[in-house]
């Protein structure tokens, strides 16, 4: 929402400020997640640098001692203190929260949960939902801050209620991460960097501003797996996950043996240990009760029905019946148009126009409007079905 000139201002109304408020930037209290990273950065010293009344928060997510921290995560103890530099250059007050039961229990333990049940999570969905849009939210509110801006790339719109759209720069858009966002949550949040065009403008902010992290490197991992290794974190957290096991075929012949169902996801194909069998084999299913691993063409990939599960709609329930719309499937993926039909239960069935491969359990699927940005809600996969023959 951009901000109202004063002069177009009714007589006797206050200006609306650049975050929807009808009052002066300086009586406006916004509390800034900060992870320590450049974008969450950049919302915090732009905001100030407007005159709002900023409070940044960083969360301490783990033990940054033990072995699942590593340097350059996100709320690892070099964020913390790059957090901590910015509030100080920019001028205002910084707190760093103990988050890290409510992390473990809300995120970590679901996450190695789903790996050991053959799904293939993501984490950063639940901590957007179950810890920062959710117990940071509140801490915000008892801070009596009007709102509270993260440094997501995604969009809201003030229409008939707060709406959620993708980020103006389809490269950085996060609203994947974001489907589980309630409509009360999105009425308090606020996203700054949404409408810029790519990463490049926020970095020249950050220069701008002076800030010591304009050249920090994005963080590409999730935050508590050290060097991207999945299997490592599953296998401190839970001992003897990795039991070895068979691989075998869709007919069940047995072709290899593998190294502990956590160290695979569907649609794998590197690594299987079972070359020279013709032609390529990807991994189509995991059976942990079995501790087997299925494989087969990459046509056995092919999906066209996915059930989800867990449904949050942004706003009351948009249709009865089924609609054409847009899914994404995974975060790296464009939406692609299919059919939604509302269950009862908080649960869909998506209907994919072209078959999608590799489609998995644990993954979260989100629904936009056809042709559009707004992002309608979306759901957990928990089961795909393949084409008919």
């Amino acid at each position: 929402m951009t901000a109202t000139a004063l002069t177009d201002a009714p007589s006797g109304v206050a200006e609306i400020n650049s975050l929807g408020f009808a009052k002066p930037p300086a009586q406006t209290r916004v509390v800034v997640a900060m992870s320590g990273g450049v974008d969450s950065s950049v919302v915090a010293a732009k905001l100030k640098a407007e005159g709002y009344d900023v409070i940044g928060v960083t969360l301490q997510l783990y033990d940054h001692g033990a072995a699942l921290a590593k340097k350059g995560a996100c709320c690892a103890g070099q964020d913390i203190h790059d957090a901590r530099r910015v509030a100080e250059r920019m001028g205002f007050p910084h707190y760093v929260l103990d988050y890290e039961n409510k992390f473990r229990e809300s995120v970590i333990d679901e996450f190695a949960d789903a790996y050991l049940a053959g799904a293939t999570p993501v984490p950063c969905i639940r901590c957007n939902e179950r810890v920062k849009f959710r117990d940071l939210l509140n801490t915000a509110r008892d801070l009596d801050a009007d709102c509270m801006a993260t440094g997501h790339y995604i969009q809201r719109k003030q229409g008939a209620k707060a709406e959620l759209h993708m980020a103006a720069d389809p490269a950085r858009d996060q609203s994947y991460f974001l489907f589980s966002t309630t409509q009360e949550q999105l009425d308090f949040l606020r996203f700054p960097l949404g409408h810029l065009p790519s990463k490049a403008e926020t970095r020249a902010l950050a220069a701008e501003y002076g800030l010591n992290v304009a050249d920090k490197p994005d963080s590409q991992d999730i935050c508590f797996v050290p060097n991207g290794d999945y299997a490592w974190v599953i296998e401190k957290l839970r001992p003897g996950a990795a039991d070895p096991g068979e691989i075998v075929d869709m007919e069940g012949r047995v072709l290899g043996q593998h190294r502990g169902v956590i160290h695979y996801t569907i649609g794998q194909r590197r690594g299987l240990g079972i070359g020279g069998l013709g032609d390529p084999l990807y991994v189509v299913r995991l059976e942990p009760d079995n501790r087997r691993v299925v494989v087969g063409p990459k046509s056995a990939l092919a999906t066209t029905m996915v059930n989800v599960t867990e449904v949050n709609w942004l706003g009351d329930q948009p249709f009865d019946g089924e609609i054409a719309c847009s899914v994404r499937i995974r975060s790296t993926r464009p939406p692609r148009p299919a059919i939604l039909r509302a269950l009862p239960g908080n649960r869909a069935e998506v209907e994919l126009l072209d078959p999608e491969e590799g489609v998995s359990p644990g993954q979260a699927c989100v629904f936009y409007e056809t042709g559009g940005t707004r992002v309608l809600g979306g759901g957990w996969i928990s089961l795909r079905r393949r084409p008919a023959a």
